[in-house]
């Protein structure tokens, strides 16, 4: 069940919760001090009660009211100083407020949003909308499994602001890329044996062609005829052939250039092949399609949100299974691009899945730009943990758009180096290339980058970004509930946003 969030004038009757803002030093908001009036001072009082409630950003403090506040309950929200409020903090805070409102078993909440004389990094109406984002993104569950899941209490939250219909507005377009988060979310989360390569690709046709996207699938027949050696030779071992799904959006059909293109790695399960992964968390590689999902969710939020911009998303699917028929460690394989590559280890194959998409989407679209998405790399998870992404450009403008993008979502990238020496220790002495580096795991994240610059043709402007630590997370963040996260959906939209649409 998704959470119904709507902007109001005043709230329902049908409400048993109100949640006032507190800022720094315990100072109540407009509507705080109305609500305290009615019921004689009620709050004020209660904060002299909780010393540790100072009205930080994010603190919570639930309240059981008189009969004549016409609520049962009360939640006190922290955001702290409001000069320093933006739209980032407000989404925290956000978050922290659904939790805070389940936990108290509300069911119909509103969420007095009033401004501040002294707001300074945004308007009275983005603190609304972001705050309210902030409470969809953390609603997010994954319980499709579950024979018996505990349905939450929290039915609805209205958001009172004197500037609601520009918070509507605003929540609006917010609200499309939160459906984008979802449904990459959804698909990191599902279990192997539910979403192999034949059924994600069609899960994208039944989910994206009604808004709009053009789909069109590639399997194994077709792959074998265009000569997509790479990603086929990935597949080889399952019973479960691989498919490459191509997806359009032409929000802006007067524009005859050439779009920006979108490129995701969707190893839908990696045992690592004849080169085996040990068992030990082994369970977490059904989240090894963590690239693709982000395309996914990019276009589908492109997609609801009418995007005016012409967007292609690629992503390669594949299974990488050992069998009598799976690619060896010394097999050498012919890629689509013509470059043979020596297989040094098969778990190194989502570089092979990528080769394939990335010349592909050259050949056919003639790009302005490339990104791609991986769970490439374990080193990358060593260098930056699960905070950053380590993202790997050619081109410094790329790079700028693409900072500028992280920094207004704080979906955050840190940029690695590309060098030449790189590129180099990725070629073979008996193929073209070689899919692992001569160091072993030594910078294996920039060898791998190293290796899918060799398929970048000319001066396309380029950017490679290994979402292995942001894809996945075994603990909460305060937008973000455990497990897929939905990484890079929003940070990709901004820098379309940004750049790419028609003004």
């Amino acid at each position: 069940m998704t959470l119904n969030v709507s902007f109001l004038k005043t709230p329902r009757k049908s409400t048993d919760t109100a949640v006032v803002l507190i800022y720094e030093k315990k100072e109540l908001s407009a509507s705080a001090k109305t609500l305290d009036t009615k019921i004689g001072g009620f709050i004020k009082q209660s904060l002299k009660n909780h010393n540790k409630f100072t009205g930080k950003r994010g603190e919570t403090l639930v309240l059981s009211l008189p009969a004549k506040a016409g609520y049962n309950q009360a939640v006190l929200l922290g955001l702290g100083a409001p000069g320093k409020l933006n739209a980032l903090g407000s989404e925290e805070a956000g978050g922290r407020l659904f939790l805070a409102l389940t936990q108290a078993g509300a069911s119909n909440a509103v969420v007095f949003a009033d401004g501040h004389k002294r707001l300074k990094l945004a308007k009275e109406e983005e603190i609304a909308a972001h705050l309210a984002l902030g409470l969809k993104l953390r609603s997010y569950r994954f319980d499709t499994y579950k024979s018996k899941s505990k349905k939450p209490s929290l039915k609805s939250v209205g958001i009172i602001t004197k500037l609601h219909a520009k918070g509507s507005a605003l929540y609006k377009r917010l609200d499309s890329i939160s459906e984008g988060v979802f449904i990459a979310r959804d698909l990191v989360n599902e279990p192997p044996n539910t979403l192999h390569p034949e059924y994600y690709a069609k899960t994208l046709q039944s989910e994206l062609k009604p808004l709009g996207v053009e789909v069109e699938v590639l399997d194994e027949k077709k792959m074998q005829k265009l000569g997509m050696g790479a990603i086929l030779a990935v597949g080889m071992g399952s019973d479960r052939p691989p498919r490459m799904v191509i997806m359009r959006w032409k929000g802006n059909k007067s524009d005859k250039t050439p779009p920006v293109a979108f490129v995701g790695k969707g190893v839908t399960f990696d045992t690592g092949g004849i080169s085996l992964k040990p068992g030990a968390g082994m369970e977490d590689m059904k989240m090894d399609m963590g690239g693709s999902a982000a395309v996914v969710g990019l276009m589908k939020s492109l997609a609801l949100r009418k995007s005016k911009a012409n967007v292609v998303g690629i992503v390669g699917l594949a299974e990488n299974m050992p069998s009598a028929r799976a690619y060896r460690p010394g097999d050498i394989i012919k890629s689509l691009s013509g470059k043979t590559i020596e297989v040094i280890n098969t778990d190194a194959e989502g570089r092979l899945v990528l080769a394939d998409c990335l010349t592909y989407v050259q050949q056919t679209y003639k790009p302005k730009m490339i990104i791609d998405l991986a769970t490439l790399t374990g080193a990358m998870m060593v260098a930056l943990g699960h905070e950053y992404c380590g993202t790997f450009a050619n081109d410094d403008k790329l790079w700028a758009k693409l900072e500028k993008a992280s920094n207004d979502t704080g979906e955050k990238l840190w940029r690695m180096p590309l060098d030449e020496a790189w590129k180099k220790d990725m070629e073979s002495p008996t193929a073209d290339l070689q899919n692992l580096g001569r160091g072993g795991r030594y910078a294996g994240a920039c060898t791998a980058a190293g290796f899918l610059e060799h398929f970048i043709e000319g001066k396309t402007p380029w950017a490679h970004m290994d979402i292995a630590g942001t894809a996945w997370r075994k603990s909460d963040k305060p937008t973000v509930p455990k497990f897929g996260t939905g990484f890079g959906v929003r940070v990709l939209d901004a820098f379309v946003a940004q750049n790419y649409e028609k003004k």
